[in-house]
């Protein structure tokens, strides 16, 4: 599925990355999978949690990566256990990989495998200038302005 966004860029500055993000979102979509099953909750206002059920996988069988702006969460069981003989076998432990796409300024802060779930710790730090602030009219500008006129005449 891809998005005509022309009538955007008439109005808009800035945005030309938005296209080729809604297009990545949209092919997540078509590769989406429903295993393994997981969560995402929004905890505060600037943190989430992505928890998922991966049942069967310890530490050392999960890898998680943050590339651009992209968290991929791979699973792969290092060996079968062929000494054992199951009778029936409900506990999946096929290879998985699931994305996520990142908003700008979210960052991973801590993982963590417990009880069959993966935790996620993700928090968005906004830089602080790139946060709002007021703009002073006549402020430091013109005094400084003023300072450079006065060194000049004198």
């Amino acid at each position: 599925m891809r998005f005509d966004l022309s009538p955007l860029y008439r109005s808009t500055v800035g945005f030309d990355s938005l296209a080729s993000m809604l297009n990545q979102v949209a092919d997540f979509d078509n590769e989406a999978t429903s295993y393994p099953p997981y969560n995402i909750e929004r905890l505060t206002e600037n943190e989430y949690r992505i928890t998922m059920a991966v049942a069967g996988f310890g530490k050392e069988d999960v890898e998680i990566e943050v590339k651009e702006n992209t968290l991929s969460i791979r699973g792969e069981k290092k060996e079968a256990d062929t000494e054992r003989a199951f009778l029936h076998r409900g506990i999946a432990s096929r290879a998985f990989e699931r994305r996520f796409q990142l908003a700008d300024h979210v960052e991973v802060r801590d993982a963590d495998v417990k009880d069959g779930l993966l935790s996620i710790a993700l928090k968005r730090e906004v830089p602080e200038r790139l946060k709002p602030r007021i703009i002073q009219i006549g402020g430091t500008v013109a005094k400084t302005n003023k300072a450079i006129d006065a060194s000049v005449v004198g």
